[in-house]
């Protein structure tokens, strides 16, 4: 499951994906560095999870891990972990990395509000792919998982140029709500 965690300030974003060991941690370790070299890593807090128990506690996939490497990041560190629902009163963006994703999370969403919070990674830049997918490379090989990565980075720099007008440099949250609507659109009626 994924840890418990309420932060004190900031901007919390969860990407999904399958068994949180490909897409997704390499997603969060993208987006965790973009923010790190904008200023604002104290600003957002960045997680991934899977929708399946399949590879709990298990490190990222090694080619994962290598196409990382090749990138100058490190997933060393990541360990599986499966959504919990009871986490998007914690979450301000749940990021799913394909339509099976997303639409388990919506089936998971208790509230308008909770529904509210997900999004398609490459919704925020819907030219890198048609379909709107990143592509699963659990059974390809290592020149599949450059090339998701590469789609995931193109992706993450979208979504950051969308999260970072509501960062403040100073690790605050944003104070009101409607300062992320740029992100997520207006709150459900």
């Amino acid at each position: 499951m994924l840890p418990d965690y309420s932060p004190p300030s900031g901007f919390a974003v969860c990407f999904v994906c399958t068994g949180n060991i490909c897409r997704s941690p390499m997603a969060e370790v993208v987006l965790r560095s973009r923010a790190e070299r904008a200023g604002l890593a104290d600003a957002i807090t960045i997680s991934s999870a899977g929708i399946s128990e399949w590879h709990l506690g298990e490190h990222a996939d090694q080619r994962a891990r290598a196409a990382l490497e090749r990138r100058g990041l490190s997933g060393e560190r990541h360990r599986a972990h499966l959504f919990d629902p009871s986490n998007f009163g914690n979450l301000d963006l749940v990021v799913a990395l394909d339509h099976n994703h997303e639409r388990a999370l919506r089936s998971w969403a208790r509230t308008a509000t909770d529904r509210h919070k997900i999004r398609r990674l490459l919704d925020f830049d819907p030219s890198l792919s048609p379909q709107g997918d990143v592509p699963d490379p659990y059974y390809a090989d290592a020149a599949e998982f450059d090339s998701v990565l590469t789609l995931i980075e193109r992706a993450c720099e979208a979504l950051f140029a969308h999260i970072a007008p509501g960062l403040h440099r100073n690790g605050a949250s944003h104070t009101n709500p409607s300062d992320m609507r740029h992100i997520t659109g207006p709150p459900p009626d």
